[in-house]
């Protein structure tokens, strides 16, 4: 009985056990009953609390469970170290200013894991004055500073996405990486895997994207009208 009225009160909760809608594209749509990702756990965190707060962090249900799914393969494949997300798009999608996706619920923003001088796991470093990470620059080595990207994380990372993805019947439709950076992502020890499963944009997008790596997920859209 306790546990029939768990159930009853979870189904009755807002976003919770309820499945999510899109519509249209990615460039051009919106969502209904999207959900929010944790604002953290026991290896990553979300880039801002602001943006938590300011709602820029939902997603189609599918989304977040392949998301949360990869981040707890992670804990066990790199139990050291530090995973930052960036925005993913509001509630109900649209549009989302700056950028040009993210309208409905299958684009996840990751900011990339770095490693200090010494060597060791550490957040991307995210404030106002840096547009919360959005706003750091890595030069053509993939250095910041005293900070340098960990391609094998993230190489790990994109890996735990496409195999999450698989297990939830979705597909991963693009990968958007600054191309100059791209050849050291594919030096990695999961480099050939992601080149031949994954779709990498080869033009340069429209801003830069060294600090962060965009995926865009894959489910059956209904038509926006």
């Amino acid at each position: 009985m306790r546990r029939l009225l768990i159930c009853i009160a979870l189904a009755a909760s807002p976003g919770i056990g309820m499945a999510s809608t899109c519509y249209g594209t990615v460039a051009h749509g919106r969502l209904e009953e999207g959900v929010q990702l944790p604002k953290d756990g026991v290896n990553f965190a979300a880039y801002s609390s602001l943006g938590v707060q300011l709602g820029r962090t939902y997603v189609h249900s599918a989304v977040r469970e392949v998301v949360v799914d990869a981040y707890r393969a992670l804990e066990q494949s790199m139990p050291k170290t530090t995973f930052v997300y960036g925005e993913t798009g509001f509630a109900e999608g649209g549009q989302m200013r700056p950028h040009k996706t993210h309208q409905a619920g299958l684009s996840v923003d990751l900011m990339v894991p770095v490693l200090n001088a010494a060597g060791a796991s550490v957040p991307l470093p995210g404030n106002a004055a840096n547009k919360f990470g959005y706003g750091i620059e890595f030069d053509n080595a993939g250095k910041f500073k005293d900070l340098r990207i960990d391609y094998e994380a993230m190489a790990e990372h994109l890996y735990q996405l496409s195999r999450a993805a698989e297990s939830h019947k979705l597909g991963i439709t693009r990968v958007i990486f600054d191309p100059l950076l791209t050849p050291q992502l594919f030096s990695t020890n999961r480099g050939a895997y992601l080149n031949q499963h994954l779709h990498f944009m080869k033009e340069r997008s429209w801003i830069r994207h060294d600090e962060h790596y965009h995926v865009d997920f894959a489910t059956p859209c209904r038509p926006l009208r």
